[in-house]
């Protein structure tokens, strides 16, 4: 799926890159997700995809040239530039607003992802069989989300198998790599860790990641080349069933006390708000932002042609 692209193409995959990063922080939603909204999902499976064996064998003969000729590494760049620069600023924007201000963030991430579901839903070829597979990708996403998390040790096996779970999720869109580390139990104890950069401690979660990735975006390549059709309805179902995570409001039925001391909650019932007050208003208002902000970029990379 190589092209030729110009600068501003390239800004855009910067910018798909920065938004994959910040969704990732937050637990519901994926930055798979991000990537199938701005247009580069294929691509995106298809260079992780160039990463086989024959790669290893060009790199372990050092031929840098043909290491470069076999995997879009200028696609690759702009999108880890755009990921790097939102770890380093987005995220923890985001991870402060996660922190003290949940319902109005996930009420502009609600709204990111209805917009998608629709904007993508209007280029499907809909059929019975691409409506079933939307209502399967659409349950067992909101069965996914409804899982209550587990506390699971955090040994180097776990770790290792939660990884290989994680990075499958993440590049999914609708399922949260960081929730599943959550439901897995490893999701404080991973933020900890990268946040202190304990390299030695996140080595079998990367290990994981790197296994799991491979495999998983061959999977995937091969279900767009045979089922394309299906496979995006299936894909548009998980964005449809994953709203029930990132529904802004909602109240505690069950919590539990982390490895810190600290009250968290584990199980949440979604709740209509108490529009008498402010908040209700201002997270309804982020929500349209998502959504106008989506439609009109989906309306953009179409007009322009950009990624």
């Amino acid at each position: 799926m190589a092209k030729d692209r110009t600068p501003k193409d390239y800004a855009y995959l910067g910018l798909t890159g920065m938004t994959m990063g910040a969704a990732d922080v937050v637990p519901g939603v994926s930055g798979g997700t991000m990537a199938f909204i701005m247009g580069i999902y294929q691509e995106l499976i298809q260079a992780i995809k160039s990463f086989d064996v024959e790669l290893a064998k060009k790199a372990l003969r050092f031929d840098v040239k043909g290491v470069l000729e076999h995997i879009p590494w200028r696609f690759l760049l702009a999108l880890g530039i755009g990921i790097g620069l939102s770890v380093v600023t987005l995220a923890h924007a985001v991870t402060y607003t996660l922190e003290n201000h949940r319902n109005l963030l996930y009420a502009f991430f609600f709204g990111l992802v209805a917009a998608s579901i629709v904007a993508i839903g209007r280029d499907v070829q809909w059929s019975v069989r691409a409506f079933l597979a939307l209502v399967a990708g659409t349950l067992a996403a909101y069965w996914i989300v409804g899982l209550v998390p587990s506390n699971a040790p955090n040994t180097p096996l776990i770790l290792f198998l939660s990884g290989m779970v994680a990075i499958s999720a993440m590049i999914l869109p609708g399922i949260s790599g960081s929730f599943i580390l959550l439901i897995l139990g490893q999701y404080a104890y991973v933020i900890n860790a990268v946040k202190n950069l304990e390299v030695i401690t996140l080595l079998p979660l990367a290990l994981g990641c790197g296994l799991g990735l491979m495999a998983f975006a061959r999977i995937l390549s091969w279900l767009f080349a045979h089922y394309e059709q299906i496979t995006m309805t299936l894909l548009v179902g998980f964005m449809l069933g994953s709203l029930r995570k990132i529904w802004p409001f909602k109240v505690t039925l069950e919590t539990m006390i982390d490895r810190h001391g600290e009250e968290v909650p584990i199980l949440e019932k979604n709740v209509l708000p108490d529009f008498s007050t402010s908040e209700p208003w201002i997270a309804l208002g982020l929500a349209i932002v998502g959504f106008v902000l989506i439609l009109g970029l989906n309306r953009l990379r179409y007009r322009e042609g950009v990624a």
